[in-house]
């Protein structure tokens, strides 16, 4: 029993060092594609192959994320349907807060490093991404 405490209390530790740092947040800026998402159950979800890559542009606290189609030249499809969100930093944790006309719903940036990021939902389900690199085959 005493062992189990011990491992809870020490990966307890463990997560509350592994914050996000702010000065980081600019790294949120480019264009990510989904790469796995893990279930509250621990079920995990990979994505090989992705259609849409999401555009994140962060300037301050502000921002937008939109779904983009990449072409094979480079280039990438978009509409003008863009979600804007804030970020909200509370307790040492950041959040990315979303408001639109029917739903208002957060996310954790629970990790954030130069080639991925990942979050967490209300919800308790982890979405990991990875930087996008576009495939350019041009004739």
């Amino acid at each position: 029993m005493m062992k189990k405490l011990t491992l809870i209390f020490t990966l307890l530790i463990i997560s509350c060092n592994s914050k996000v740092d702010q000065k980081k947040l600019h790294l949120l800026n480019g264009y990510w594609e989904i790469k796995e998402v893990t279930f509250v159950d621990g079920a995990k979800k990979e994505y090989s192959i992705n259609s849409t890559v999401d555009y994140i542009q962060l300037d301050s606290l502000e921002g937008f994320r939109k779904k983009v189609d990449p072409k094979f030249n480079g280039t990438f499809e978009t509409s003008n349907d863009a979600e804007p969100f804030k970020i909200r930093i509370s307790n040492d944790s950041i959040f990315m807060k979303y408001k639109n006309d029917s739903n208002i719903w957060e996310e954790a940036l629970i990790s954030l490093e130069e080639e991925s990021f990942s979050v967490k939902n209300n919800d308790g389900v982890t979405y990991k991404y990875n930087r996008f690199e576009p495939i350019n085959i041009t004739p």
